[in-house]
This record gives structure tokens, sequence and C-alpha cells, in this order.
């Protein structure tokens, strides 16, 4: 694993790259000559979508990591426990009672229904009898399935099937200034991951043992899953899903630097901010002056890292 400072390094060329790369001009002369038209591209478009993709990648990538830890499974995640759909389900239920009402509105919505999604999935997973570390994430990938059906059928009567595909596809061409603000709110649940680490942690191992502990079990279990939900929902609707980010990304780090949460949660932020900005730069010149999306992107390259996951495991078992 490569260490945290070459991962800092590495993370300022990337995001200068993606300050300067794009169909409209914008280099450093014209910047520094004042070109009023380059600076209008770069503070309405391109610094607005270096935030987001930053603040996109960090976060989903520490509700994988939380995630992880509370259900003590290495292949849980917000895409594989149902958050993701559930989150969906909320933006479907927010566009038919309240059509006309602020995107805060909408995303307080699909944060209630997001944590009731995952609530109910927790639920599912303690009454298993079988917690093989396989077997329970396919569990809720069919849960997440289940969702994504009454959504789409919900959709579908309504007429809203289109719309509402094409709003939450995975892309950050379309995130400029006063469209991606609501993307701040998720850095205060992120303070709280970091300040609440180690409770999460005993959490993980058990009921019993966080009471033995002093800890209220279900407040702070509670409260990780509120975390997780609200910056899904949050992410969902400012820029759309991407997928497998909080399922590999935390496997990468744990797997090299061990399941201490707090001592790693800083270097999964800033891997998962890395691997977005290298996806959504390799989309945006593959086939340049168009671009690929980034769920499309982070899709291909996060299958074969989760299949070299998959076979690793079961190399050592």
């Amino acid at each position: 694993m490569i260490k945290r400072r070459y991962l800092f390094i590495l993370l300022i060329l990337l995001s200068i790259t993606s300050l300067f790369l794009g169909v409209s001009t914008v280099n450093l002369q014209g910047l520094l000559n004042f070109d009023a038209s380059q600076w209008q591209i770069f503070l309405i478009s391109r610094v607005p979508r270096l935030v987001s993709i930053l603040i996109a990648g960090a976060a989903l990538s520490i509700c994988g990591l939380v995630m992880q830890q509370l259900s003590r499974n290495r292949f849980v995640s917000p895409t594989t426990a149902g958050t993701m759909d559930s989150a969906r389900l909320g933006v479907l239920i927010a566009i038919l009672l309240f059509p006309s009402a602020s995107i805060l509105l909408k995303t307080g919505i699909a944060v209630i229904v997001a944590f009731l999604g995952t609530l109910l999935f927790m639920a599912i997973l303690s009454r298993l009898k079988f917690k093989d570390t396989i077997f329970v994430p396919l569990v809720g990938i069919m849960f997440g399935n289940i969702i994504s059906s009454i959504t789409a059928f919900i959709a579908y009567q309504q007429d809203l099937l289109q719309n509402l595909a094409g709003w939450l596809q995975g892309d950050f061409s379309l995130v400029m200034s006063g469209r991606y603000e609501i993307l701040y709110l998720s850095l205060p649940a992120l303070v709280i991951a970091y300040l609440f680490a180690n409770r999460f942690s005993i959490v993980g191992m058990g009921e019993d043992f966080a009471t033995n502990l002093g800890l209220h079990y279900k407040k702070i279990l509670y409260l990780g899953l509120a975390i997780v939900a609200t910056v899904s929902a949050i992410i969902i609707v400012s820029v759309g899903v991407i997928p497998f980010l909080g399922l590999i990304i935390p496997n990468l780090v744990t797997l090299y630097l061990g399941d201490n949460l707090k001592k790693i949660l800083s270097h999964t932020a800033i891997l998962g901010a890395v691997f977005v900005l290298a996806c959504d730069i390799l989309g945006r010149t593959l086939i340049y002056p168009y671009e690929i999306s980034i769920n499309a992107v982070v899709g291909v390259v996060g299958c074969g890292i989760f299949l070299y996951l998959l076979l690793k495991r079961y190399r050592n078992v």
C-alpha cells in the first residue's frame, strides 16, 4: 500500500490535471493574465467538479469502512446493503409527493428512506444463521434489488423511469457552481465518524461485548447507520450513484494496514478521492472531447478489483 504522503502528492497532481483538463481552454497562462472567460470556466465548472469528486470519493469510502466495521463483514457497503437503492426510492418518493420541493427537502426524504432501508438490512443480518463473508453481501444485493424493483415499478407507473435513471446516473459533467454545494453537508457526518471511530469498532464486535465495555450498543449502531445513510443520500442526489467505491477502497486499505478504524480513516478517505479522481480523468480522456460517465468507469475498474479481492480471499482460506 502506498504511504499516505505519496497518496497526498498523487492527489495534488491529479487535482491539477483535472482543473486544466476539458474541451474549453483553461491554462495557467490565461489565469495569470486574468482572462475573464477562462476564470469563469475555472470557478464555475472546474473547481466545483474537483471539489465534488474529492468529497464524493472520500465520503463514500469512509461510509463503506464504517459499514464493514459495524457488520464485521468485508463485503458489506452502501452498494451491497441496500443503502443506495433505498436512497433512490427516497428520491422517487420526494419527486412524487413534493415535485416542486427544494433539493434540501428531497435530500432529507432520501436520507430518511436510506436510513430505514439500511436499518432493515441490519435487522435481516442479525437473524441470519449463516454469516459467511460472501453470503451476507449476496443477501444485501438481493435486498437492494427488491427495493430497486419496487422503485422501477413505481417510476414506470408514474412515467418517471427515464427521468429518474438520467438524474441518478453517476456523472460529474453537470456539476457547476450552485449545484454541488449540498455535498458540504456530508462533511460534518464524516467528522462525527472520525470522533466515534473506536466506538464503531467496539459495536462491530457484538452487543454483549459493547455493553460490557459500557457502550449503548443501539445508539452507536444507529449513529453509524445514520452517517452512512446521510452521506449516501447526499451524494446520490448531487452526483448520482458511484458503484463499488465503498466496497473496494476500504478492503484495499485494511488488507495492507489492518483494522484500526481511527488509524486508517484518513488513508481510506485520500485513497477514495484519488481513485475517483483518476477514474474521472480516465473517462474524460478515453474518448476526448467526449467523456464516459463516472459510474461506468468506476463500475468497470471496480469490478476487476472486486474480483481480485474475492480470489485473494479464497486463496488465503
